[in-house]
């Protein structure tokens, strides 16, 4: 007899059991078609632990974005992953150079911009090598991005030291901390970065190659999508997303970078040296349209490509 009565226990506990399995996987189910439909209905912007992101950061972890607006920031390592992302929808917007963006546009991508960003690149050569001059980079590796404003400005380097294209060595390499840390390892030759990698590597000795500050090139941007742009949902997460960045521009101007360290030590893999001296000098300015002599440069370079 107990033995019948342990059986049907048994039996209960296996039948309750399997039924809460079910329902389990009922509701994770049901859980997970609602984060999709929210992360679907969300303003989404791809980012990078580049330094032209910083009042994206700001405005987020400040809560500077109307909380009652859904923006959320998609971080990745590699500008080709940011583009990937608003090319297939799963972005709206993207920080990216007016070379990738116009690619994209080429490509079917409707985009428009946003704003122009501080971005600027730097050719840094290895200490190792000695480096003096642009012409030094013969049988040199030269790390960047094709189809970028990296690819253009590789591109300008050689024309300049007037080498022939098969003469250096164009190596691709997306990830912006595995490109630094190629340096850094003696890995590479020479390389494209932009802000904190910059710094961390002008510290340890590397030398300036091409600076576009001193090109006047102005070719970073914020780009958003035009897909459903009109929508009313859409219309109130870009005034909110308008109004956060502005104001995280005017924080940063007025306390400076290296207020924002504690927030550089969650989204940018660079030491804390590096973090003590970026340049506090640094200003963002907020929706303002890149120039039209950019645009060209970008349109015309991808034309002759």
């Amino acid at each position: 007899m107990k033995q019948f009565i342990l059986l049907i226990v048994t039996i209960c506990m296996i039948v309750g059991c399997g039924q809460s399995y079910e329902e389990t996987k009922r509701q994770s189910r049901a859980q997970r078609l609602r984060l999709m439909r929210e992360d679907s209905a969300a303003l989404k912007v791809a980012v990078m632990p580049t330094l032209d992101c910083l009042p994206l950061f700001v405005a987020k972890e400040r809560q500077l974005f109307d909380t009652a607006v859904d923006i959320r920031l998609k971080y990745f390592t590699a500008q080709m992953d940011c583009d990937t992302a608003i090319m297939n929808h799963r972005v709206e917007g993207t920080i990216t150079d007016l070379v990738r963006a116009e690619r994209m546009k080429k490509l079917g991508t409707d985009l428009q911009y946003f704003t122009a960003t501080n971005a600027y690149w730097v050719l840094l050569s290895n200490r190792q090598q000695r480096m003096t001059g642009l012409k030094n980079l013969e049988d040199k590796m030269v790390a960047m991005t094709r189809y970028s404003v990296t690819d253009l400005l590789s591109e300008l380097a050689v024309d300049s030291a007037q080498l022939q294209p098969e003469q250096v060595f164009r190596i691709q390499v997306n990830d912006v901390t595995v490109r630094m840390k190629m340096l850094e390892n003696n890995e590479m030759d020479a390389m494209w970065l932009t802000e904190p990698q910059l710094t961390q590597l002008l510290l340890a000795k590397h030398r300036v190659l091409l600076d576009t500050r001193k090109l006047d090139y102005q070719m970073g941007v914020i780009a958003f999508t035009t897909k459903n742009m009109q929508d009313k949902n859409r219309k109130r997460q870009m005034e909110a997303f308008k109004k956060g960045y502005r104001q995280a521009c005017d924080s940063i101007n007025q306390f400076g970078v290296r207020h924002y360290v504690k927030m550089l030590r969650k989204y940018y893999p660079i030491s804390e040296q590096a973090m003590n001296h970026l340049p506090d000098s640094l200003k963002f300015h907020a929706a303002v349209e890149p120039r039209e002599q950019d645009i060209d440069r970008a349109q015309k370079w991808l034309t002759k490509k």
